[in-house]
């Protein structure tokens, strides 16, 4: 494994730590001072939000490299299927394609897929995984003439009946396995997978070449929001160690993303003092 405590580098910063997922949230900084802090205290890569990107994929990109830093992801995608999906298939594959222009852009590493829940009416996650395959099956060409690998993030159970009928590292493999096209990967997000215990398995079906991203937080053990109560690494019930082992024996050598949804903490304090403490987390217990 690694050695975080000697060297860092690998240390991303996904902007929803800061906030900027949602509207309103956070202390509102720009993507400009973000991106000085992180290079300040010696992060590798960041990974932003559609909403504060808008129009400035390009320039945004371009900012980022020149302070010596990586664009490590885009989130995200639309939802692909289910309740919070676009009304119809082509607005879906619309915003799809307005995604991957996005990522382009900003010459980011990946762009993160929810795939949306159980699509109404069919009260089944296999169909509903089945109109997520066809919908990225038709997208992925496009992804692979903009150079953007598409990454699938199985999110925890919890999600399944609106966020995600994608559940686990095994079925998002496998719907990398019967898509067959070399765009789609698969995203770790320790939020969702620390409790699997076939994931080091899962992971070596998988192997280097289709993990595009690992995402780091914990959970914690009275979690009171099950979408924006994660915790900081460290504070939570998570094996960080273990899970990191079982990625890396994977394969995989990029960078860690730290991803915290927390309306009622992190959210709440100095960014400056957040990403302190994302240094200190990452080189102690991750």
């Amino acid at each position: 494994m690694r050695d975080f405590a000697k060297d860092h580098s690998a240390l991303a910063l996904n902007t929803a730590t800061l906030g900027h997922n949602v509207e309103s949230q956070g202390a509102g900084w720009s993507p400009e001072r973000v991106i000085d802090a992180c290079a300040e205290r010696g992060f590798g890569a960041i990974t932003f939000w559609r909403r504060e990107i808008g129009g400035r994929a390009v320039e945004i990109g371009e900012r980022t490299r020149a302070a010596g830093l990586s664009v490590s992801g885009l989130c995200r995608s639309p939802f692909l299927v289910g309740p919070l999906a676009p009304p119809t298939r082509q607005a879906v594959l619309d915003d799809f394609h307005s995604s991957i222009d996005m990522a382009a852009g900003l010459k980011a590493a990946c762009l993160t897929i929810c795939v949306g829940g159980v699509v109404a009416g069919t009260h089944s996650m296999a169909e509903s995984l089945k109109r997520v395959a066809e919908i990225i099956a038709e997208a992925a060409p496009y992804a692979a003439q903009s150079n953007v690998t598409l990454a699938l993030e199985p999110l925890n159970p919890v999600y399944g009946g609106n966020r995600s009928c994608l559940v686990t590292v095994r079925d998002a493999v496998h719907l990398c396995e019967t898509i067959g096209h070399s765009a789609i990967a698969i995203a770790v997000d320790v939020y969702h997978v620390w409790w699997d215990l076939s994931l080091g398995v899962e992971l070596k079906r998988a192997s280097a070449v289709r993990i595009a991203g690992y995402h780091l937080c914990d959970w914690l053990a009275d979690t009171r929001d099950v979408l924006l109560d994660r915790g900081m690494m460290g504070d939570g019930v998570a094996d960080l160690k273990a899970l990191r082992r079982a990625v890396e024996e994977a394969g995989y050598t990029g960078p860690c993303e730290v991803e915290v949804f927390s309306v009622n903490n992190w959210w709440k304090r100095d960014p400056n003092d957040v990403l302190d403490i994302c240094v200190e987390r990452f080189k102690a217990v991750c």
